[in-house]
């Protein structure tokens, strides 16, 4: 009868503080085909573990300084260890001491005297259960790496059709200059900051943060179907004009729900929807399209206001000069409560240093 194991580079630790029990165990795990290790104090096995991990440990209970029960138990709480199959070794058979061993964390007793047949069949046994673990952790950890690229390519692949749709919004006005990648990296700048306010850490989430950056340069996509006579008129817009202007964006929303008709379950999308339609509401309810007021507004598009609206101020436009950071600071301070959600801009004047105005 064959009783070698099929995983001959395994060594085996075995911690007993008796010699003879150590020159049996030693010449049955050689027999078996792995490595055997002896110690014969808890303090020399930890030093043996640093040389080198065992994949198995045969553990005796009854030993001096520190027993096996104590030494099991640290193995255990040590995430360097923790994983290691421990047999017991010990010469009672008492069901307390199983009991116990069990509940500590090993995966088997031997008693004493030695079965050569016995020990080996149950190390082969565990020895195999440990190295399919392994195995199986080290193909979980692969499969995770490749659906984790896999995801980041598709996001990416998203990120930049998004921008490419977003920038047919913007290719007639070439005075924006980066107002898609500033109003991106703000929202995720805010959003970030957001989420260590006790107001908003429930609703923050890192998901929302990685989608408010993706979502928020669609904004203004319904300026596509605004006439050019409209969009890019300097100077003030007549009342008239002004309604047509403000359509965009209802006409952004709606094309972005058709969008999402055809992709259920699309995040990004569906926060785009909210911050398309909603980001020139205001505080108070005195915004359109719907006058929505306060904390009827979607949080997204609550802080792509702040954004877009510090954004707009510090750049040219075909109708303004840029103001200042100071005095286009000022100006959201003087709107806060009115147009703004007033813990969103007390957030926004911590992190004023830290936008990208480029």
């Amino acid at each position: 009868m064959d009783l070698r194991g099929n995983a001959r580079a395994a060594n085996i630790l075995i911690v007993d503080d008796v010699a003879s029990n150590l020159v049996i165990l030693t010449e049955i795990i050689k027999k078996a085909g792995y490595l055997p290790r002896p110690v014969t104090s808890a303090k020399q096995a930890m030093e043996a573990m640093r040389i080198s991990l065992p994949q198995l440990i045969l553990l005796d209970i009854s030993m001096p300084d520190m027993d096996g029960f104590e030494f099991c138990e640290i193995l255990k709480k040590e995430a360097w260890t923790k994983e290691i199959p421990i047999i017991f070794i010990s010469a009672l058979d008492a069901p307390e001491e199983k009991k116990r061993g069990f509940e500590l964390g090993a995966v088997d007793f031997i008693t004493k005297p030695f079965e050569m047949v016995e020990v080996i069949s149950r190390v082969n046994t565990h020895i195999k259960i440990f190295k399919m673990q392994q195995t199986l952790e080290q193909n979980n950890k692969r499969l995770h790496k490749m659906v984790s690229d896999q995801l980041k390519m598709i996001q990416n692949e998203q990120k930049n059709m998004i921008y490419a749709l977003a920038k047919l919004s913007e290719t007639r006005d070439e005075s924006i200059g980066n107002h898609l990648e500033n109003v991106g990296k703000n929202c995720k700048l805010l959003a970030q900051s957001l989420q260590f306010s006790p107001v908003f850490e429930k609703e923050i989430t890192q998901s929302f943060i990685e989608t408010i950056e993706i979502a928020s340069p669609l904004h203004d996509i319904g300026k596509i179907k605004i006439p050019d006579r409209i969009l890019l008129k300097p100077g003030k817009l007549t009342e008239e004009e002004m309604d047509v202007m403000k359509t965009h964006t209802e006409l952004g929303a709606k094309s972005l729900m058709d969008i999402y008709a055809a992709s259920e379950h699309n995040e990004f999308i569906k926060m785009a929807i909210d911050i398309a339609y909603y980001h020139h509401e205001r505080w108070d309810g005195t915004g359109y399209p719907c006058q929505l007021k306060e904390k009827e507004i979607p949080l997204a598009a609550r802080i792509m206001s702040v954004v877009d609206v510090y954004d707009t101020l510090t750049g040219e436009r075909c109708y303004k000069e840029a103001f200042t950071h100071e005095e286009s600071m000022e100006i959201i301070n003087e709107n806060s409560g009115l147009s703004f959600d007033p813990d969103i801009v007390e957030i926004f004047n911590k992190i004023q240093r830290q936008l990208r105005r480029d």
